[in-house]
């Protein structure tokens, strides 16, 4: 059976963006990217809400031109060849190959996705991570935390669920980026 992971990068004090939306202190270096790449290499399906969707469109189509660094081009490979689904309420269409679009986030058809998948399953944005933390299907959480603190904004984990988890590695990078492992439990 596939693993489901919620992956993300945040500040210090626990946000994905800012107040005013913003998430500029996330952009990782190139030592960040290559280790990020070799653990995306893994799955094989994202599943999306759409304002992650909408950010990540980006690789469809970049990546490759000559100003972009390996890094670059290696994650772009990596997204291109994934499966994505995007759930959203609000989107006509999806603009990206290897792409569905549902209406509503179905724990049961997800459930079925992590037993027949080959590959794992990569979840991102809070909203879709909060209802799979709250369905039990999330298996791994892992973040990346900036040293910034931006007072306030979007939290990376979901306010009033309580989450056990099991710190399972932790990996600190020249620029100060943390990156921790948890088991769900």
């Amino acid at each position: 059976m596939a693993r489901l992971i919620y992956s993300t990068i945040a500040s210090l004090d626990g946000f994905i963006e800012d107040p005013d939306g913003r998430f500029d202190f996330a952009v990782p270096d190139a030592e960040m990217h290559a280790w990020l790449n070799e653990r995306e290499r893994s799955v094989g399906t994202y599943l999306y809400g759409r304002r992650i969707y909408e950010t990540m469109v980006y690789w469809e189509t970049r990546g490759h031109e000559p100003e972009h660094q390996q890094v670059d081009r290696d994650f772009a490979e990596i997204w291109r060849a994934a499966d994505k689904i995007v759930y959203s309420t609000t989107l006509d269409e999806v603009t990206t190959a290897r792409t569905t679009l549902e209406r509503r986030f179905d724990p049961e058809a997800v459930r079925a996705l992590k037993e027949s998948a080959e590959r794992d399953l990569g979840i991102g944005g809070t909203g879709v991570a909060a209802a799979a933390f709250a369905a039990g299907l999330v298996d791994e959480f892992q973040i990346y935390f900036h040293p910034i603190s931006v007072g306030g904004g979007k939290p990376a984990l979901p306010l009033g669920q309580r989450l056990p988890l099991e710190l399972v590695e932790r990996h600190q990078f020249d620029s100060g980026v943390v990156y921790l492992r948890y088991r769900c439990r």
